[in-house]
């Protein structure tokens, strides 16, 4: 008896929103629609994220799972879900994870990211970056070595006065601090050993 491949995960998850996403991934990449499931995925939690009641809903503690799973399927119907998406949030209901659901939904989109051979980097500075300092950074990122040729950079940029000056880059759980404060602290703490 022959068993098909198991896909393979391009990056390892914990907790229990790994797992659910994991799981999902697995399914999904079996039936090849990776693509379909992350934007039915994306569409619910756009709508969890603008609709309160709904919100409380899905994360309220109080609320007996076979009301929620009747309440998921609802809104399943409404929203046009495929089977497997249907079936995955019926499983959240029935073990009582339905207020993981915005959890889940960032870990599958981890997943994605990690399929598509994305790299999602983050740049903070003190102050925000002009765009041209933008697209320097960004080609000096592309031929660094915190990427591998067959990888695609993500950039986002946040400001954080809190740094002074410099830059704090986030790349693939790898952190460069080449901040003023982080240069300030050491300088400080290197005369307070001194003394």
């Amino acid at each position: 008896m022959a068993t098909a491949a198991q896909p393979k995960i391009p990056v390892v998850l914990h907790g229990i929103e790994g797992r659910y996403a994991t799981a999902l991934y697995t399914a999904a990449s079996k039936k090849n629609v990776l693509d379909a499931v992350e934007a039915e995925l994306t569409k619910f939690g756009a709508l969890i994220e603008k609709d309160a009641p709904l919100q409380t809903f899905m994360e309220t503690p109080i609320i007996d799972r076979s009301a929620k799973k009747e309440g998921v399927a609802k809104i399943l119907a409404n929203g046009r879900y495929s089977e497997l998406t249907s079936n995955f949030f019926q499983v959240l209901a029935e073990n009582g994870r339905l207020d993981q659901t915005r959890k889940v939904v960032g870990s599958f989109k981890e997943l994605m990211t990690a399929h598509r051979g994305e790299v999602k980097v983050v740049v903070t500075s003190a102050k925000e970056l002009e765009a041209r300092v933008q697209r320097q950074l960004q080609d000096i990122l592309k031929n660094s070595n915190l990427l591998e040729k067959s990888q695609k950079l993500i950039l986002s940029t946040k400001v954080d006065p809190n740094i002074i000056g410099g830059l704090v880059i986030e790349a693939g759980g790898k952190t460069i601090d080449l901040s003023v404060s982080s240069k300030v602290a050491k300088l400080e703490r290197l005369l307070k050993e001194a003394i």
